[in-house]
């Protein structure tokens, strides 16, 4: 298939990558922070790699060499583009609820990823994927790949046109501002708090809420840069805006995203009986309590979730 390949055949092609595309696409958005840049970053990777295939000779496994032609267009769009952010890293939590703020146009927000299908789940929690998007280009590459990857020093230079003593120094700069993914110890709770959670807003049960809430609970919601910090905190703004009542009527589908349980929740805002999608929400949970909201507003999430933009 491979010698099909080169010889021009691109549905050859097409076959041959398919079964690394999700691996490979998992690997741009932690690298940009955006499906929809990774999107991009793929499928120009992809391009390139149809184009050098002829030069790829066997060289190395076709897995890593892809994964090379895939870094190199990962780091030259992280180059191009502003690195994505959360409302935390804008500033400090809002000391009371904001309810005339405006979505923030000029910040390029962190975007929630819908897919889990491969083994190192924790890689593309938000806490680690957002983490990275501080590091520069080449240290974010190198992390990922010795990583969460498995590559050695001596392979990532190679990828990176590079010396090993430079890799193993981005290594060294880059363990200290991010560290290591973090390791998700499984829980079987937490979708079943991600549930009540659901519950609890469609019901717009304040007091369902606090028993979930963990006391240094913090809650964000992309583009808006206000975030709150502490169950008191999180509690004022849910009694403020979504649990009031006066927003209108919510109903909930239950998802995943970046390896967190999520809802989908939907808004009918004027008693129309249209609910339009408003946020995807991922709950972070441990210890059976919810120690991170972060509510991705848009109905341009839905799509890439699977999920209708109204019900």
């Amino acid at each position: 298939m491979l010698d099909r390949a080169v010889g021009g055949d691109g549905a050859a092609f097409a076959e041959l990558v398919a079964p690394l595309r999700p691996e490979l696409h998992a690997h741009c958005y932690r690298m940009l922070g955006s499906v929809h840049d990774a999107d991009d970053a793929l499928q120009e990777a992809l391009v390139r790699a149809w184009r050098g295939l002829a030069g790829f000779a066997g060289r190395s496994s076709l897995r890593s060499w892809l994964y090379t032609v895939t870094t190199h267009s990962c780091v030259d769009a992280a180059r191009s583009r502003r690195r994505r952010a959360l409302p935390v890293d804008l500033g400090p939590a809002s000391t009371s609820v904001v309810l005339d703020g405006a979505p923030r146009t000029d910040v390029a927000w962190l975007g929630p990823h819908p897919d889990e299908r491969y083994e190192r789940r924790e890689a593309v929690e938000l806490a680690f994927v957002a983490a990275l998007q501080h590091l520069p280009p080449n240290q974010r590459a190198a992390l990922l790949l010795v990583e969460v990857l498995g590559f050695t020093v001596p392979e990532v230079a190679s990828v990176l046109a590079t010396t090993p003593a430079a890799v193993a120094s981005a290594l060294q700069r880059a363990r200290v501002s991010v560290g290591p993914p973090l390791t998700t110890v499984p829980d079987p709770h937490r979708r079943a708090v991600a549930a009540s959670f659901a519950d609890a807003l469609e019901r717009g049960d304040l007091s369902a809420l606090v028993g979930l809430l963990a006391a240094d609970v913090t809650w964000a919601m992309p583009p808006l840069a206000a975030w709150y910090e502490g169950r008191e905190a999180v509690l004022a703004f849910a009694q403020a805006v979504p649990f009031s009542g006066s927003c209108g009527a919510w109903r909930t589908v239950a998802t995943t995203a970046n390896a967190l349980p999520a809802v989908a929740c939907y808004l009918d805002a004027d008693g129309s009986g249209v609910f339009d999608g408003w946020s995807i929400t991922a709950l972070d949970v441990r210890d059976g309590r919810i120690t991170a909201i972060t509510s991705f507003l848009g109905a341009e999430h839905f799509a890439v979730f699977g999920l209708p933009a109204a019900t």
